[in-house]
């Protein structure tokens, strides 16, 4: 299956400068969306550019790219992610096997080689509200949140997942088409949830894949401050996302 990949840039020089070159021999096409001035730099030559006469919110960009590809997967990556080398093969091979499956993701590790969770619940109200007020500090994301975070999970086979972490997701172009790509209404946060939702609403499967290994350089910033930009981001696209699907946050109509 031939495997296009996006890439977004809001002037991550260096961290193209690495993960790129990983990238490109692993996929047939790939494209740069640069979101603001000058946010191409780090891109190697023969990478195909777009870039915005004005910034767009992610889900926007990633949509844009997607447009702008032709491969029945696509790929959507962080300028942050490294690739090991067969990453986005495995990813593939498993969904030319599992014809339902509509978003893969791989295991992700920290830049020191440890796992991170990656593979994760869809969230409620109970725990959105911890991650988001002062509760967090007792109740620490990657060490008190056990639920959200699966981390009691470890798995070594491929395993369904409600939503996977969307810094490298590996997605089959037929189930974006019908689901009308990633809800740009959502200003930086929470589209990943949201696809995933709305793929499981439609029949379409997320599987974990541990074999396709990739290092995430992962600033979890909206778990450092309780009040910034990115933590009124972040709740601004839990509230959209509470809108609609108001029955998610319950836990009624998963499947």
């Amino acid at each position: 299956m031939s495997v296009s990949a996006v890439v977004v840039s809001h002037g991550h020089a260096a961290e193209l400068e690495r993960s790129l070159p990983a990238l490109v021999p692993q996929v047939d096409e790939l494209v740069v969306v640069a979101n603001l001035p000058g946010s191409a730099l780090g891109v190697p030559t023969g990478v195909r550019v777009i870039e915005n006469a004005l910034p767009l919110h992610l889900a926007a960009n990633v949509n844009l790219g997607v447009a702008a590809t032709t491969g029945e997967l696509v790929l959507f990556s962080n300028p942050d992610v490294l690739a090991e080398p067969d990453a986005v093969t495995t990813l593939a091979t498993f969904m030319h096997e599992h014809e339902r499956c509509g978003i893969a993701g791989p295991q992700m590790r920290w830049p020191d080689g440890t796992w991170q969770p990656s593979r994760r619940a869809f969230p409620t109200v109970g725990g959105t509200i911890v991650r988001r007020t002062p509760l967090r500090k007792l109740f620490r994301p990657y060490e008190r949140q056990r639920a959200h975070y699966l981390l009691d999970e470890r798995p070594t086979e491929p395993v369904r997942a409600d939503w996977l972490l969307g810094a490298f997701l590996l997605q089959r172009r037929a189930m974006l088409e019908e689901l009308g790509g990633w809800d740009a209404g959502y200003r930086h946060y929470v589209e990943d949830i949201d696809l995933a939702y709305r793929a499981m609403r439609a029949g379409w499967e997320r599987w974990y894949v541990p074999d396709a290994v990739v290092t995430h350089d992962y600033a979890a910033v909206i778990d450092r401050r309780f009040l910034s930009w990115h933590t009124l981001w972040h709740l601004r696209g839990m509230a959209r996302f509470a809108r609609k699907h108001p029955e998610a946050l319950s836990g009624r109509g998963r499947t």
